[in-house]
């Protein structure tokens, strides 16, 4: 295959791209299953340990946008092909226009704003290309970097549903956020504004 033209491609910026999950990427799946205090952020609850035919199971079941589980499922990477983590896109609700968002960044690349990126060309692809009009998602209580990404893309904390998730031995809060297609778009320009003076 000859080398790929990405410079108007709309799933990249100027360091991260999306792409359809590959079966290769079982490897990937697995061993971020190794962290647990992620895993448990992203899950609210711990999981059995992980398997090889697990990995591969999720990895066959996602391939090339196959989901049945009516998630949009992309792999995060780097420019140059390192895999970061991934992101979805869930609970599209095309009646009320609302959706949410799922992401977990590889422990050696968190930090670094990729989330963030990814966060912003979904939004992006929900917001102006399929119409949806409302991002909905909450965080487990004590997930202050998954708090600060939403915040970084224009998301206002909505409300707290007390002492829905029990994990290590006690009850946690659920901190809810949202962010409406106006909302986003006024930050969008506001922050484009300031890139610019």
């Amino acid at each position: 295959m000859r080398n790929m033209d990405y410079s108007n491609y709309f799933w990249q910026d100027e360091a991260i791209r999306l792409r359809a999950i590959a079966l290769e990427d079982w490897e990937s799946c697995y061993e971020s299953a190794y962290d647990t205090p992620a895993r448990r952020f992203l899950e609210c609850a711990i999981e059995l340990p992980p398997t090889i035919s697990e990995a591969k199971k999720f990895t066959e079941e996602n391939a090339d946008f196959s989901s049945t589980n009516r998630r949009i499922m992309f792999t995060i990477e780097t420019l140059n092909g390192d895999i970061v983590g991934g992101i979805n896109l869930n609970s599209i609700d095309e009646r009320n226009g609302t959706f949410s968002i799922g992401i977990v960044i590889d422990h050696p690349y968190r930090g670094k704003g990729h989330g963030t990126r990814a966060l912003h060309i979904l939004l992006n692809y929900a917001f102006f290309e399929r119409r949806l009009h409302k991002f909905n998602d909450y965080v487990l209580e004590g997930n202050e970097a998954s708090a600060a990404m939403l915040r970084k893309v224009g998301c206002v904390q909505e409300g707290i549903r007390r002492q829905v998730f029990y994990t290590n031995g006690r009850y946690h809060d659920s901190i809810l956020y949202g962010l409406t297609k106006d909302e986003y778009h006024d930050y969008l320009s506001k922050n484009h504004q300031t890139k610019k003076e």
